[in-house]
């Protein structure tokens, strides 16, 4: 190494221009500095922490020997982008990832010229990266586009839609697979790696070149025969025949964590003039730091921890989390129907089923980063009589709709929908967060809606959705714990469209449609203050709505406000449709709805964005207050709780 102050690296590093003057022995160094420190900021913000780890020495060789920001390097998902982050000139806020007012978690166009391509839903890089590519030459522009993908999200269909187009357009795109857990085809040492440095060097692929027009003037079975020994003898060595076949010209396996291995293969890449190039590193979850190459599931993602230990800080609760209730009840239900399957799309820790399937492997199914293909499946088995719950984050279901309407809904197939992460996700942010599905499912004919108010009331929906089998049902519950409120054993079958008075009142009625209901409950104490005495209902169900309560109510009471963890179009839209469709909306009634602004609300604490959103006791007292046309209290209500 050449003479440096002892600075460390990473603090000369402003951007990753600074990478470009280091040699290679430099490099290693700096990777293993920016190992820590991502392993130090994850340690005080939470986040995703073992997908990053595993691509440091990946990311700076793409920084050292790629020109961005004019070339362009798209990270699919974004969660693996933390050491992106730190070298492009966000370090000194990269302990606010994730925070309010802070960094996002994922890539994000506006933060950084170095994020060219939003991303926090998986699969979409090598499409957007290809939309580049084609605008770029169309331009006139000459520059590299390079994409970063994970073996998972290459479960995605949409990767492999991308892949075809490219292939076939013949566009100047590099793809970098990164294989992190399924092991397509582990790297074999120092001979993959020459192998991988062959096959990317101009010498071999001009050598390639000729031998093609060779082929091209025999005669047609020569000709194929001639290109089909040339795959399996590259491919016996490399891998790679079905990328060939999309139109990829396919660089690998090398070791994604040895930079003598990564960088001349991406100089030799950068360099080439060809069309799409598919290059496959294999890299290790978490690798660098113990506990979470030990086990990456659980450093996946994770919140505020011990940086020596490990330790995991987690918020005391009394209350078990929405998540746990559903799994539990969901396998309470299957001991008792052996027709109960569960289906999930990549996520089966995150929606519970992880457990569902320690019991009932064989009825347990993770079909991958492939939401569309969730539903159709869970289509096919209730088809059969079989009774699915398709565990999908509302974010994530976003993906399936046409799925929900043409395979499911259309036919009135019996698919239970498990909806987590419904409302406002905190840290995630904008891209999600769930504030949609009750607009987008409430539109379709024949489904059932239900958004659980509390733990209670969820294991009640579970066991409802169990046993219904007229058509399609879902259920919607947001992230985090319950309320803490007793749990029956086993659940009870709800009346379909029918909700429930919780508080008799008069004068001003709040109507909940999911957890607001605990904010509806203690909004109506203080209004105690006021002199107000307010109804308090539990909507349950969106489709069918309750007209018969909702009548009630409006016919009985001076004001009327909705409450929902959702968007416009959601529940308050449906109760305002059968509102004016009655005429109820001619006489004395004050209808208020409070839902999610129509907005893409940033990252912060769940309960800030509820604060925010006026979804919370102090905003709903406020909007009482306000509809009323009565004076605010001089200290918010806020502060008395």
């Amino acid at each position: 190494m050449s003479d440096r102050p002892s600075t460390p690296l990473l603090d000369t590093v402003q951007s990753p221009a600074d990478l470009r003057a280091l040699d290679r022995a430099e490099l290693r160094q700096l990777a293993d500095e920016l190992r820590a420190e991502v392993v130090d900021a994850v340690s005080v913000t939470g986040g995703h922490l073992g997908a990053g780890l595993g691509v440091v020495e990946l990311t700076v060789a793409l920084h050292a020997v790629f020109n961005t920001p004019d070339d362009r390097l798209i990270w699919d998902v974004g969660h693996q982008a933390y050491p992106h982050k730190v070298l492009t000139g966000r370090r000194d806020r990269i302990r606010t990832l994730r925070q309010k007012g802070g960094l996002s978690g994922f890539t994000r166009r506006a933060e950084s010229p170095y994020d060219p391509f939003g991303a926090g839903h998986s699969s979409t890089s090598i499409s957007a990266g290809l939309g580049m590519a084609i605008a770029s030459a169309l331009k006139g522009e000459t520059r590299n586009v390079v994409a970063v993908i994970g073996d998972g999200a290459m479960s995605a269909g949409m990767a492999y839609e991308a892949m075809n187009n490219a292939g076939a357009a013949d566009a100047r795109l590099i793809v970098v697979l990164n294989d992190n857990d399924m092991s397509i085809a582990p790297p074999t040492g120092a001979m993959s790696a020459y192998l991988a440095r062959l096959v990317s060097s101009p010498a071999y692929r001009g050598l390639r070149n000729v031998g093609k027009q060779v082929a091209n003037m025999l005669p047609p079975f020569l000709k194929d025969k001639a290109r089909l020994t040339e795959e399996f003898a590259r491919g016996w060595w490399t891998g790679g025949t079905l990328f060939e076949e999309l139109g990829f010209y396919y660089v690998g396996p090398i070791d994604g964590h040895n930079l003598d291995h990564l960088l001349p293969v991406f100089q030799n890449i950068r360099d080439a003039d060809t069309g799409p190039i598919l290059v496959h590193v294999v890299t290790k979850k978490g690798k660098g730091y113990e506990p979470a190459e030990n086990s990456a599931d659980k450093y996946h993602g994770v919140g505020k921890f011990n940086v020596i230990t490990g330790a995991q800080a987690k918020a005391p609760s009394n209350a078990p989390s929405y998540t746990s209730v559903f799994a539990e009840t969901l396998i309470d239900e299957a001991k008792r129907d052996d027709r109960i399957v569960a289906v999930t799309a990549a996520m089966p820790s995150g929606t519970g089923l992880d457990k569902f399937a320690e019991l009932f492997p064989t009825r347990s199914f993770d079909v991958g980063i492939a939401e569309q293909h969730a539903v159709t499946f869970a289509a096919g088995l209730a088809s059969e009589g079989m009774r699915p719950f398709a565990a999908i984050y509302s974010t994530f279901l976003q993906r399936a709709y046409d799925q929900v309407i043409h395979d499911v809904a259309v036919q009135g197939l019996p698919v239970r929908f498990a909806i987590d992460r419904a409302g406002y996700v905190g840290a995630d942010g904008p891209t999600h967060a769930g504030n949609y599905d009750s607009a987008y499912l409430g539109a379709i004919p024949g489904i059932v809606v239900m958004a659980a108010a509390d733990e209670a009331e969820l294991r009640h929906m579970v066991t409802t959705a169990a046993a219904y089998d007229a058509g399609p049902i879902a259920f919607r519950y947001p992230r985090g714990d319950g309320v803490g409120v007793e749990l029956p054993e086993h659940g009870s079958i709800l009346a379909i469209g029918k909700g429930r008075i919780v508080r008799q009142g008069a004068g001003v009625a709040l109507l909940s449609f999911g957890t607001r209901l605990g904010e509806a409950l203690a909004a109506a104490e203080k209004l105690q203050a006021f002199g107000l005495n307010p109804t308090v209902a539990d909507a349950r169900f969106l489709k069918p709505l309750d007209e018969e309560l909702v009548a009630r109510l409006a016919s009985t009471h001076d004001v009327l406000i909705t409450l929902e963890e959702s968007g416009i179009g959601g529940f308050g839209s449906h109760v305002a449709t059968f509102l004016a469709r009655e005429g109820l909306l001619d006489g004395k009634l004050k209808f208020r709805p409070l839902m999610i602004p129509d907005t893409f609300t940033e990252q912060a604490s769940q309960a800030d964005m509820y604060a925010a959103a006026g979804l919370d006791r102090a905003g709903i007292v406020a909007t009482v207050l306000d509809t009323l046309g009565r004076d605010q209290p001089l200290a918010s209500p806020a502060a008395t709780r």
